[in-house]
């Protein structure tokens, strides 16, 4: 890939055709054993760090953490002990975070489509409320699956009102090796302390608090929620402002526009996060700035059943946090950025002549390290940085669709595809291999799946607007 035009050593933002590379160490050599133990040297053709890609660099993964990165000569003369796993050809960037999931409607997906807004009311609650044990658990393994096939190492579940156990959903993505932010719903005001602490700790499960949507709790529970989640380091999940139903039901019922109803009641800080935020006022932008609240910007929900688009360049214009959410549609994080970076263009950029729409850096950035800000992870996984969990993608480079490759950030927004991920790892161990899981059968999770999803739905007896 050659070196950026800015001139900075080692980037390769502009970057050389693929056919200059040296082909020794491509997918074909590479196999699952190179990823196993709990120390390896990794050499990638190029590492993706937060100020962008750069060549000649090495990663010390030790104890599920990145211990160390640098010039590749000085980490491997500094190691001696271990065998460098060069990997030619291939980028080594951090995994997606998926700040918006339902895991337990994994097997209503396919039931969205063409339909009108607020579809939770049709489709969703009954689906979930149709789930058991063994239901719920198995929805959560299977999106768990499917967001690892496509890219992501975190996912936020926004709780589920199955009548289960959480811990059927935590049981699922932990099986799967995902990392997951759990919510429980806590609309009622009780069971918040118990599910913290429940959780506190674990390495993979990151407890947090949900209230569907502000209608849903009086105000002193919201808020008495939203203080739980900032003295425990948690955040709280809530839906807000994402249907033109939802805002005038509220404008109705306390006067105030979901979101102004948060700051009003003392729920909006740095520990909320909203969902969708699709309709907003400049006003409630300012109020997500100067509070230090984060929204999940949810493109492809959008597209597929909303009323609007979040206006998310002029967010980061703002100084607003947010990351991106695939709100359940579908887990791949390629076709999550790029619908992030098409629904600006689409909705914003064309009618201001904007043609950059954040490029493409923009996108990858809030959909790794700004989305695990959102969650609360910052300080845990997002970019590849020396203390920070080892969740990462292997991503095979020599694919006809980057070729030849000249921004790569750019290219992986518009052009990569999930088949080109080659490994997933998680907490420093290989999680999926060329989109299969190495050590449980992912395959026969499938054929189950696919034979107990439509009893469910069948029992959810779903109101589907069918076409004409």
């Amino acid at each position: 890939m050659g070196t950026s035009g800015t001139g900075a050593p080692g980037t390769a933002d502009a970057a050389a055709p693929h056919d200059a590379r040296t082909k020794n160490g491509t997918d074909n050599d590479l196999r699952p054993a190179h990823f196993h133990g709990t120390r390896q040297l990794l050499v990638p053709e190029l590492l993706l760090l937060p100020d962008g890609p750069v060549r000649g660099q090495a990663v010390l993964v030790d104890g599920g953490k990145f211990r160390a990165i640098g010039p590749a000569e000085q980490l491997i003369a500094a190691h001696r002990d271990l065998q460098p796993v060069r990997l030619d050809g291939h980028l080594l960037m951090p995994g997606f975070v998926d700040a918006h999931h339902h895991l337990t409607q994994s097997f209503g997906k396919a039931q969205s489509f063409g339909q009108p807004s607020e579809i939770f009311k049709t489709v969703w609650e009954p689906l979930e409320h149709a789930l058991d044990e063994e239901s719920a658990y198995l929805s959560a393994k299977l999106a768990a699956l499917e967001a690892l096939r496509g890219g992501f190492t975190t996912v936020a579940d926004a709780g589920t009102r199955a009548p289960v156990d959480v811990g059927a959903v935590a049981k699922g993505t932990e099986e799967a090796g995902i990392r997951c932010v759990l919510s429980k719903i806590v609309s009622t005001g009780t069971g918040g302390p118990a599910h913290l602490a429940r959780w506190e700790g674990h390495p993979l499960i990151h407890p947090s608090l949900a209230i569907a949507v502000p209608e849903d709790a009086p105000g002193e529970v919201i808020k008495k929620t939203a203080d739980m989640c900032a003295e425990a380091g948690a955040v709280l999940q809530i839906h807000v402002n994402e249907h033109l139903a939802s805002v005038e039901r509220s404008l109705k019922s306390v006067g105030r526009r979901p979101l102004e109803h948060l700051h009003h009641v003392g729920a909006l800080g740095p520990h909320t996060l909203g969902a969708h935020a699709t309709l907003l006022t400049p006003s409630e932008m300012r109020l997500l700035a100067d509070s230090g609240a984060a929204i999940s910007y949810n493109p492809v929900a959008s597209a597929w059943k909303g009323n609007g688009v979040a206006h998310a360049t002029m967010l980061a214009a703002m100084g607003v946090r947010f990351g991106m959410g695939t709100d359940g549609t579908r887990g791949d994080g390629f076709r999550l950025v790029d619908a992030g970076e098409t629904a600006q263009r689409l909705a914003y950029g064309m009618a201001s002549g904007d043609s950059v729409c954040g490029a493409g850096r923009t996108w990858l950035t809030h959909a790794t390290a700004s989305s695990a800000d959102a969650l609360g992870l910052g300080k845990v996984t997002g970019e590849i940085a020396a203390g920070k969990a080892a969740d990462f993608l292997v991503v095979n480079l020599d694919v006809p669709e980057l070729t030849p490759s000249y921004d790569l950030r750019w290219e992986l927004v518009r052009l990569a595809n999930r088949d080109q991920i080659a490994a997933v790892v998680v907490d420093g161990t290989l999680r999926l291999w060329h989109g299969w899981p190495p050590d449980w059968d992912g395959h026969a999770l499938v054929a189950r799946a696919a034979q107990l999803g439509p009893e469910v739905v069948r029992r959810a007896k779903l109101q589907r607007v069918e076409p004409v």
